[in-house]
């Protein structure tokens, strides 16, 4: 099946084969928020992006084999919503921005800077500090030795624009650049960018209407 990151909440993960990692993505909860699980090929040790919601949901993805870290992207409420539930079911090690960890009621293990590295299995991601959504908003690269770049970015870039800033300019400022320097600007066009919410996109795909964002402020 051709991965197209398509889901709904209720219905199937959609399973994106890379050649060393595995990853499925489910939609979840009333906010209609992505999860996403990452399977290492070679160990299949495995790492959850954002226990966001319906802990039944994620840990019948996760399965038998469980996971041994789950980072969080950032501290609103519908990205952590069934944190507790799994990190008690799987004794799962906790990861998430340094910046926005006392906004997590579930403590956090590792605190993320810029730069960080986390491993599932023999896969290495890499922690972007983002900020202007949050302040301590964590996006994670994982550059496929085999491939192309893939992007988990939560709710700082999306189809369409930036993550939500509240009409705050100085938010907005800060939230485009860092996207810019750290994404666009160092990342090809084939790179894919998987959201916290709603459907993939690529930095080729967006790239273009960079102008246009800035010009609208959003």
């Amino acid at each position: 099946m051709t991965y197209s990151g398509a889901v709904t909440v209720g219905g199937p993960a959609d399973v994106h084969e890379l050649a060393a990692l595995m990853i499925s993505k489910v939609a979840v909860g009333p906010m209609d928020n992505n999860s996403y699980l990452l399977r290492c090929r070679t160990t299949d040790e495995q790492l959850l992006i954002d226990a966001a919601n319906d802990s039944e949901t994620l840990l019948r993805l996760i399965g038998d084999d469980g996971i041994t870290s789950v980072v969080t992207t950032h501290r609103h409420g519908d990205h952590w919503g069934a944190l507790a539930d799994v990190v008690g079911a799987t004794g799962a090690r906790t990861y998430a921005g340094r910046h926005d960890a006392a906004g997590i009621p579930v403590p956090t293990d590792v605190l993320l800077d810029d730069g960080d590295t986390i491993r599932v299995g023999q896969v290495e991601l890499t922690a972007r500090h983002l900020v202007g959504h949050t302040p301590g908003s964590i996006a994670l690269v994982y550059d496929d030795p085999h491939g192309h770049p893939h992007v988990f970015t939560g709710d700082c870039l999306f189809p369409g624009g930036v993550g939500n800033t509240w009409k705050d300019p100085q938010a907005f400022a800060s939230l485009i650049r860092d996207v810019e320097t750290k994404l666009f600007d160092v990342l090809p066009d084939e790179t894919w960018v998987y959201p916290g919410h709603g459907n993939d996109t690529t930095l080729g795909d967006e790239r273009p209407h960079l102008p246009e964002w800035h010009r609208r402020g959003w």
